[in-house]
C-alpha cells in the first residue's frame, strides 16, 4: 500500500491560497522552494487539494488490482505460507458488486442432513424424479410377471415361468393391485382387476391349502385395501390423497370375493379347540388342520386382527373380528418374559411352546399388531382396547432391557435374541425382518403425526422420546446391513461383533465401510430375497421426523435393487450372495417386492398427504387400511 503511506509535506493549515506557509521564521527559505516546485502542486488550476484526491483514487485501483485469488469476502487462503503471516487481502471489486445466488450452494449428503433447511429449499423435481423411477420398476416387475407368470403365485423371471408357493391364489395379482393403484399405473390396475373377477372366486372354491396368516396379509389384506381405495368405503376413502384421476377396481366385486375368502380363512378359528387357530386351511373342503408339528407361529396367530376388524367393519357383519381379536385377547392372559413371548404357540393347549424370543421370523408382526391393532380402532383406543397398548409398551421395556446391545468398535445399536429364554445366553444375531421396529417405534410414539407436531403439542413422554431416539438408531444399523456389502444389498441375517462374544465370520465385501468389522455375514445368510422391512422404517421414519437422509438411504438402495436384481427381460430377482460380485441370481421375485418395497419406496419420495399416518394404518403386507373412527360405522352387504 505504498501509495497512501508516509505524511504528506504539509497540512492544509500551514498553506494559504497561493501556496505559501504563514510562519514568519520559515518565509524565506520556504518561498524560495514553493516557487521553485509550484508546477509539481498546481498546472493551470490543479491544486494541492486535487493532488490529494487524485492520489487517494489511485491508491484504491492499485488495491483493487492487486487483490487476493480469492477476493476478500471469502476470507479463505490457500497459500500456507501467506495464511501462516496473517497476510490481509483486499476485496474483489466484482465480489462486491455481484448478485447473490437464487439456490443454495449443493452439498454432499453428510452436509444436507446437518442442515434440513436446505433441502427443503430445494425444487420437488428432483424427488418426483425418483419417484418416477419406481413407478417404471414396479411397471418392470410387473411386466415380467404379466408375460410369463400370469395367474401364478409368484414370478421365475430367469427361467421365465411362475410357481405356486402360496395356494395358487394368484398372489402377485393381488399383493400388487393396491400399489397399482396408489402409483396411478392404470394398465396394471386394469389387467389385474380384470384377473380378479375373472378368476379368483374360481380360484378360491377349486384350491387346497392355504397358510391362514399368509393368505390373510397378502390376499385379503390386499382385496380389502383396493376395496377401500376404488371408493367402496365411503366414509373416509378420501383421506387417502390418491388423485380421483387414477383408475381404480370394482369396489363391490371386491368386497364379495373378500367375504368368500374370509368366510372359509374363519374355519382355521372355528375348528381349532383354543382361541388359537390353526395354521392351514383347505379351503375347497372347507377344513381346517394344524402344522405337521402341531403348533402355529405366535406371529402367525396374532397377525390377522387389521383385516378381519376391518371387513366387520364395511360389511356390517361382526363375526370376523369376534373370532379374531379372541386371539389377543387370549394371549393377554398367558405369562411372557418382561412383555417378550416365544415365537410357538400351541393351537391345542393355548399355551407358549419352547423358550425361544426373538423379534425376527416367527415372532415380529405379534408386536408389530399389538400397536397396529390399537390404532386402527382409534374410538376404542382409550377403553376395550387399551390393553393392546399396555402389552405393547410393556413389550418394548423388555426389547430394551434384554435385547439392544451395541457393536464394537463402533457403537451400531441392534436387536439380538434370547434363543433359550431369559436364563439362557444372548444371541448377537439379527434377521433383515427385524427391521420392522424402528418404524413401529416410531409409530408408537407419536401415533402418526409429525415429531414436531407431538413436540409442539406436549404429546410426547419421555419414554416415547427414548424410543423415538432408539428407532433412528435401529434404522441406522439397518441401513449399514446394505451398505457394508459389496452389492449395498442387505444380507437375510446378520450377527454383530459384541464385547465379550466370540462371534466370527466373514465380512459384507464392502472394504471401505466404516462398520466392517462389526458386522458378520455368515455363508448361508447372505441371500437377499428383496425385502421391504428397511424401506418400511425408512418410510415412517421420515413421514414422522421429517430428516431427508431417510430419503437418501432409500434412493442408494433403490438404486442397489436397480442394479443388481432387475431382469432385463421383466422381473426383479433375489440374489444369493450380497457379499460377492457378481452376485449370483436365485431366480424368484416374491410378491412383497410389489406388494411392500416398492410401494413403500414411492411414498418415501411422495407427499406425505398420500396415505397419511394418522388417517391409515399398514398392514404387515404394507396394504393400507383405514383408521377406523365412530363417525365412520357403516354397513355394506353384498
Amino acid at each position: 500500500m505504498s501509495g497512501s503511506s508516509g505524511p504528506l509535506p504539509y497540512s492544509m493549515r500551514d498553506v494559504d491560497a497561493a501556496g505559501a506557509t504563514t510562519s514568519p521564521a520559515t518565509v524565506p527559505s520556504r518561498l524560495k522552494a514553493l516557487a521553485t516546485n509550484r508546477a509539481k502542486y498546481q498546472c493551470g488550476k490543479f491544486t494541492v487539494g486535487k493532488f490529494l484526491s487524485l492520489l487517494m483514487v489511485f491508491g484504491l485501483i492499485y488495491l483493487l488490482l492487486h487483490k487476493s485469488p480469492d477476493g476478500f469476502v471469502s476470507g479463505r487462503v490457500h497459500d500456507k505460507e501467506v495464511q501462516k503471516k496473517h497476510v490481509w487481502k483486499a476485496p474483489n471489486i466484482r465480489t462486491l458488486w455481484r448478485k447473490p445466488p437464487r439456490l443454495p450452494p449443493r452439498l454432499p449428503p453428510n452436509e444436507i442432513y446437518k442442515n434440513n433447511s436446505l433441502l427443503q429449499q430445494s425444487p420437488p423435481s428432483e424427488w418426483a424424479s425418483r419417484q418416477k423411477k419406481v413407478k417404471e420398476a414396479f411397471e418392470h416387475a410387473w411386466s415380467g410377471y404379466r408375460n410369463y407368470a400370469m395367474g401364478y403365485d409368484e414370478l421365475m423371471p430367469l427361467s421365465h415361468r411362475g410357481v405356486d408357493g402360496l395356494g395358487g391364489l394368484g398372489a402377485t395379482v393381488i399383493d400388487s393391485l393396491d400399489t397399482a393403484i396408489i402409483m396411478g399405473a392404470d394398465d396394471v390396475v386394469s389387467e389385474a382387476s380384470k384377473w380378479i373377477e375373472d378368476n379368483l372366486t374360481k380360484r378360491i372354491s377349486e384350491k387346497g391349502q392355504v397358510n391362514l396368516f399368509e393368505t390373510t396379509i397378502r390376499v385379503l389384506g390386499g382385496l380389502l385395501s383396493a376395496y377401500h381405495l376404488s371408493g367402496g368405503d365411503h366414509a373416509g376413502s378420501n383421506d387417502s390423497g390418491i388423485p380421483i384421476t387414477y383408475k381404480r377396481a370394482n369396489p363391490e366385486r371386491l368386497l364379495e370375493v373378500s367375504k368368500d375368502l374370509a368366510d372359509r380363512l374363519l374355519l382355521a378359528f372355528t375348528s381349532s379347540p383354543t382361541a388359537v387357530p390353526l395354521s392351514d386351511v383347505v379351503l375347497r373342503d372347507r377344513t381346517a388342520h394344524a402344522a405337521p408339528d402341531g403348533l402355529s407361529s405366535t406371529s402367525e396367530a396374532s397377525t390377522l386382527q387389521l383385516e378381519f376388524n376391518y371387513l366387520s367393519r364395511i360389511s356390517g357383519d361382526p363375526k370376523y373380528e369376534t373370532e379374531a381379536m379372541k386371539v389377543l385377547e387370549h394371549i393377554r392372559t398367558l405369562p411372557t418374559v418382561e412383555g417378550l413371548v416365544p415365537i410357538y404357540i400351541s393351537p391345542h393347549s393355548g399355551q407358549f411352546s419352547g423358550e425361544n424370543i426373538r423379534l425376527g421370523s416367527r415372532g415380529d408382526s405379534y408386536y408389530e399388531y399389538l400397536l397396529k391393532v390399537w390404532v386402527q380402532q382409534e374410538e376404542r383406543r382409550d377403553s376395550n382396547l387399551k390393553y393392546l397398548f399396555e402389552m405393547y409398551t410393556k413389550a418394548m421395556k423388555g426389547v430394551k432391557h434384554l435385547l439392544v446391545r451395541k457393536t464394537v468398535p463402533n457403537g451400531l445399536v441392534f436387536v439380538g435374541e434370547l434363543p433359550y429364554g431369559q436364563n439362557g445366553g444372548f444371541s448377537p444375531k439379527m434377521d433383515h425382518l427385524v427391521c420392522f421396529l424402528p418404524g413401529t417405534l416410531a409409530l408408537g410414539a407419536t401415533k402418526g403425526v409429525t415429531k414436531k407436531k407431538a413436540l409442539e403439542n406436549n404429546l410426547l413422554t419421555d419414554e416415547d422420546i427414548e424410543n423415538l431416539q432408539l428407532a433412528e438408531d435401529l434404522a441406522k444399523t439397518c441401513v449399514e446391513m446394505y451398505f457394508v456389502t459389496s452389492t449395498g444389498l442387505a444380507p437375510e441375517i446378520a450377527y454383530f461383533h459384541i464385547e465379550g462374544n466370540s462371534e466370527v465370520g466373514p465380512d459384507g465385501g464392502n472394504k471401505s465401510s466404516k462398520y466392517i468389522n462389526d458386522i458378520i455375514i455368515k455363508p448361508l445368510d447372505r441371500h437377499n430375497l428383496l425385502r421391504p422391512e428397511t424401506v418400511e422404517s425408512l418410510f415412517v421414519l421420515y413421514r414422522i421426523t421429517e430428516d431427508p437422509k431417510y430419503r437418501e438411504w432409500g434412493w442408494q438402495i433403490f438404486q442397489s435393487f436397480e442394479k443388481y436384481t432387475k431382469v432385463d427381460s421383466g422381473g426383479y430377482t433375489s440374489l444369493d450372495d450380497v457379499t460377492s460380485l457378481p452376485p449370483h441370481k436365485r431366480d424368484k421375485m416374491e410378491t412383497f417386492f410389489l406388494g411392500e418395497t416398492l410401494k413403500y419406496l414411492y411414498l418415501l419420495f411422495d407427499d406425505s398427504n398420500t396415505l397419511p399416518l394418522d388417517k391409515y394404518v399398514f398392514n404387515t403386507e404394507a396394504h393400507p387400511l383405514p383408521i377406523m373412527r365412530a363417525a365412520e360405522r357403516t354397513s355394506h352387504s353384498v
